[in-house]
C-alpha cells in the first residue's frame, strides 16, 4: 500500500475502536468531528493512508487493537512559552491566599531565565514536552519571551527550534527592564537588532498587545517589521482589558489573535469575517481567577476557535490539553465536541496547518488512544489520566 503522498514503508492498522474522531465531516458522520463509529485507522509510514469501519479495513503488516477505546488526532497546542527557568510559586500562592505580591511578575522570570544555562533551559524544556506528549500533545507551538536581549531571545529560540517548526519571536512581551524608562528604544531593539537575530530560528511573531505592555500602535510596528523579515504575525489580544489587539490582528491576517476575553460586537465580527482564529487559553483564567472567555459568543458568531494551554510559570503553568478541554466545557459555554475539535483541528488552524489536527488520509500519524469509549469523556471526566496510547508521525511513543 502507498498513499497519495508517497509515503511508502511498514503498514498498520489500529482496528475495535469504538469512536473515531476525524476532523472530516466527509469520513464520517458528517459532523464538523467527522465521528466513524467502529473504525480503524490504517498508518504507512508517517502518515494515515485510510479510516473508516473496522470490516473494511484493508490487509496490513501489523496490527494493534484499541479494545473498543476512542481515537483523536494528536493535540495541537498552539500557544505556550516553554523556554524558561525557575518558577513563580510563591506568587501564585500569594494570589490564591488573597495577599498581594510584588516579585514583579514575568521579571522574575526573565532574571531566571537570564541567569540559567543552555542546557539547564533545554532540560526544562523537554521536560515540559514529555509531560505534554503523556497527554496527547503531538504538535505545540512555544515563544520566547523571558529572554528580552538580543542574545537571550536568540539562544531561547535556537532552543525551541530543535524540538519544534512552530517557534514564536515574543521579544514584545513586555518592555525589558533594562529600558524601563525608553519603551521607544525597547520596540527600536525589539524591530532592529534582535529581529535579525531572532528570525532565522522563528516562524512567527508575536506581541503583548495590553496596558502595561505594548499599545497599537507599537504592536503594529513590531508585527509589520517581523512581516518584512518573512515571521508571519499572531498577537496576544484583549486579554486583561478591551484593546485593539484583536482588530490589529485581522488587519494583519494575523494567524491568531489569542486569550479574547473583554471584546466588543465589532472585535466579534472582525473575527468572523476574517481567517484569523480566536485562540482562547482557560488556564490562565483558573489560574488568576480572572473573568472567562466567552466560547459561545465566537461560536455563535461563526469564529473559528482554538483552545490551548498557555503553559507558561506565571499565569497558566498547566500543560495539559485535557484539562483545558475540561475547563472551556464546563465554563466557556463549549460542547464537548467542539471543545476537542478546537484543540485538535482549530490549534491546527490557529498555526496554518493542515497536516496535523486531523485523521485523515494524507495528515500525519499523530494519534490520542484514550481509556474510553468517547472523546466527550474529556470533559466528563476530569482530571483522569485518560491518554492511554499515543503516536506521533507514525510511532508509538506513549
Amino acid at each position: 500500500m502507498s498513499s497519495s503522498t508517497g509515503t511508502t514503508g511498514t503498514t498498520t492498522v489500529i482496528t475495535n475502536i469504538a469512536t473515531l474522531v476525524t476532523n472530516d465531516p466527509s469520513l464520517g458522520d458528517c459532523s464538523p468531528l467527522g465521528l466513524v463509529r467502529d473504525a480503524a485507522v490504517v498508518i504507512e509510514g508517517d502518515r494515515v493512508v485510510w479510516t473508516g469501519e473496522s470490516s473494511k479495513a484493508p490487509a496490513t503488516d501489523n496490527r494493534v487493537d484499541a479494545g473498543g477505546r476512542a481515537v483523536l488526532p494528536g493535540f495541537v497546542d498552539s500557544h505556550s512559552h516553554l523556554v524558561f527557568a525557575g518558577d513563580r510559586t510563591e506568587e501564585f500562592n500569594a494570589r490564591m491566599s488573597g495577599r498581594g505580591y510584588t516579585a514583579g511578575g514575568i521579571r522574575t522570570t526573565v532574571a531566571a531565565t537570564r541567569a540559567a544555562t543552555d542546557a539547564e533551559l533545554e532540560a526544562n524544556l523537554t521536560r515540559l514536552l514529555s509531560e505534554a506528549l503523556r497527554q496527547g500533545t503531538t504538535t505545540f507551538e512555544t515563544k520566547s519571551g523571558y529572554g528580552l536581549t538580543v542574545a537571550d531571545e536568540a539562544r531561547a529560540l535556537r532552543l525551541a527550534a530543535a524540538h519544534t517548526d512552530e517557534v514564536t519571536y515574543l521579544g514584545a512581551h513586555i518592555v525589558s527592564p533594562d529600558y524601563a524608562d525608553d519603551p521607544a528604544g525597547y520596540v527600536a531593539l525589539v524591530t532592529g537588532e534582535m529581529l535579525d537575530a531572532c528570525a532565522p530560528h522563528a516562524r512567527w511573531i508575536d506581541v503583548f498587545c495590553e496596558k502595561g505592555a505594548f499599545d497599537g500602535d507599537q504592536a503594529r510596528a513590531i508585527l509589520t517589521a517581523g512581516r518584512a523579515k518573512g515571521l508571519h504575525p499572531r498577537i496576544h489580544a484583549n486579554q486583561l482589558s478591551h484593546g485593539p489587539g484583536v482588530q490589529l490582528a485581522v488587519e494583519l491576517d494575523a494567524a491568531s489573535a489569542d486569550h479574547c476575553t473583554h471584546l466588543t460586537d465589532a472585535d466579534v465580527d472582525a473575527l468572523a469575517n476574517g481567517d484569523t482564529v480566536a485562540t482562547l487559553l482557560p488556564g490562565a483564567e483558573f489560574s488568576t481567577r480572572a473573568q472567562w472567555p466567552d466560547a459561545r459568543r465566537l461560536l455563535d458568531a461563526g469564529v473559528t476557535v482554538a483552545l490551548s494551554t498557555d503553559c507558561n510559570p506565571g499565569s497558566s503553568f498547566t500543560s495539559s490539553v485535557p484539562f483545558c478541554i475540561a475547563l472551556a466545557v464546563r465554563d466557556m459555554g463549549m460542547t464537548p465536541g467542539e471543545a476537542v475539535w478546537s484543540a485538535t483541528a482549530g490549534g491546527a488552524a490557529a498555526l496554518r496547518r493542515t497536516d496535523v489536527g486531523r485523521v485523515a488520509p494524507g495528515a500525519y500519524a499523530d494519534l490520542t488512544l484514550l481509556d474510553a469509549p468517547s472523546h466527550v469523556h474529556l470533559a466528563y471526566r476530569p482530571g483522569v489520566p485518560l491518554v492511554s496510547g499515543v503516536w506521533r508521525r507514525g510511532v508509538r511513543v506513549v
